[in-house]
Parts: C-alpha cells; structure tokens; sequence
C-alpha cells in the first residue's frame, strides 16, 4: 500500500498518541497555567502513553505514569529486615487486641474533634 503526503497527514493526525513514538516527535510541553487549566485530561493522555511535559524555570518535568509499591518502605528509609519488620508487626497486633479488650479505643468516624472531646465511638 503507497501513502501519499495527505494520506500520512490524516494517519498522524487521527492516530498521534501512538504514531509520536515511531515518527519519533516531540513532547507536547505546557506552560503550569495551560496544563492546569486542563490537568485531567492530560493525565489522562500520560497514562495512555503520551510524551506530556510542564515547562518550569526553563526545565521540563514530565508527566508519566509511576508504579508505586510501600511494601519495602521500611526496609529501603530505615533499613529494616523482614525479621525486624515481622516482629513489629506481631507486637503491634498484640498492643492493638490489648488496647481493644481495655475499651480503649475508639473508631474515628471523620469528626476529629468529637473524637477530641471524647464524644466519637
């Protein structure tokens, strides 16, 4: 199949997210007032493979989608073993149940100052 230069166009033009990475173009970049004018819509557009930056201070961050994993966070800020970590846990289970049988706690229903006054269950 030939493609003349119209063809190309209306390719590119209907297709741009996934065509950007094999025609190699560039990053759509947005000044902070432009993207937060629109903010949703470009996440959107980043998470579907977009090449989105904010230009700031001449620099541009760009927007791209992170795979966020807590598991390891105690062991990669403090350095803790998964025996350390297993042990803490087990001990903070035991204080919870302990705390719970002496009606020490109570449930937090949003209302921080009932919870305050003594008034939340």
């Amino acid at each position: 199949m030939n493609l003349n230069d119209n063809d190309a166009r209306n390719i590119l033009l209907a297709f741009p997210s996934e065509l950007r990475h094999l025609f190699d173009m560039s990053m759509l970049t947005l000044t902070p007032t432009a993207a937060r004018g629109n903010l949703s819509n470009l996440l959107r557009r980043a998470l579907k493979g977009d090449d989105i930056g904010i230009v700031v201070d001449g620099k541009i961050v760009a927007l791209r989608p992170v795979a966020v994993e807590s598991t390891d966070y105690a062991q990669r800020e403090y350095g803790a073993t998964a025996a350390e970590l297993d042990q803490f846990e087990k001990r903070i289970h035991g204080q919870i149940e302990k705390a719970r049988k002496k009606g020490r706690l109570r449930e937090f229903t949003g209302d921080i100052e009932a919870l305050l006054e003594g008034n939340g269950h």
